[in-house]
C-alpha cells in the first residue's frame, strides 16, 4: 500500500432523535470527545468510486478524498487524500462539475460530532438525506487487519445498542437517496 492511501473499515447504523441524543450523553460521558466536525461536502458519485470536496466548517479547512469504493459494497475504503485551500472550494467544484464526469452529484450539509470510543472512531451525524446516524471507523494498515477492525466495530455498535446496516441496506438506502437527488435536479 502507498504511502499517500490509507484504508478505513467503516459501518454506519441509522435511528431516530430520540436515540441520537441518548447515545450524545453516552458518548459525552464516557468517550474521548474530539469536537464538533461539521461539513458542506459534494459528493461525484461513479458506479464503483466516490469523489468528495469537503468543506470542513467547524476546522476551517477543506479537503479532496477519492474512495476507491461506494457505500453498499465493503466496508473497507481505501483512500487517497489531500488538503486544498478552503477558498478554492468553489473553485473545485465549477472545476470538477465542468468535466463532466457524472451527473450523480449530491451535495450535503453533515452536522458531526466525532469521538473515539475504545479504539473506535466515532462520528454522531444529522444530514437531511441520512438523518440521524452513526458511522463508526477503524484505520487500519493492511487489509489482513480488516477482520478484527469489523468485529470491534460490531462489538461497539452492540454495546451503544445500535444496528449496523447491512450492505442490501446500505445499497438500497444509497440509491433512494440518488434516485431522490436526481429528480430534484431535474425539476429544476
Amino acid at each position: 500500500m502507498a504511502d499517500d492511501k490509507q484504508v478505513e473499515i467503516e459501518m454506519r447504523a441509522m435511528f431516530d432523535g430520540e436515540k441520537f441524543n441518548s447515545l450524545k450523553k453516552f458518548l459525552d460521558e464516557k468517550a474521548e470527545y474530539l469536537g464538533k466536525d461539521d461539513k458542506d461536502v459534494h459528493f461525484y458519485i461513479f458506479p464503483d468510486k466516490l469523489l468528495k470536496i469537503t468543506d470542513n466548517v467547524s476546522r476551517e479547512s477543506a479537503k479532496l478524498t477519492l474512495k476507491l469504493n461506494r457505500i453498499g459494497h465493503g466496508s473497507d475504503f481505501e483512500e487517497i487524500e489531500f488538503p486544498i485551500e478552503r477558498a478554492d472550494v468553489g473553485k473545485a467544484v465549477i472545476m470538477f462539475n465542468s468535466l463532466g464526469m457524472t451527473d450523480n452529484i449530491i451535495r450535503s450539509f453533515q452536522s458531526r460530532h466525532n469521538y473515539i470510543y475504545k479504539g473506535v472512531e466515532l462520528a454522531l451525524k444529522y444530514s437531511p438525506e441520512w438523518k440521524h446516524h452513526l458511522e463508526l471507523e477503524i484505520v487500519i494498515g493492511n487489509r489482513n487487519q480488516k477482520t478484527a477492525a469489523e468485529q470491534k466495530i460490531y462489538d461497539i455498535a452492540k454495546e451503544l445498542g445500535v444496528k449496523i446496516m447491512t450492505e442490501e441496506e446500505l445499497q438500497k438506502f444509497v440509491k433512494k437517496v440518488e434516485a431522490e437527488k436526481k429528480k430534484e435536479r431535474e425539476s429544476v
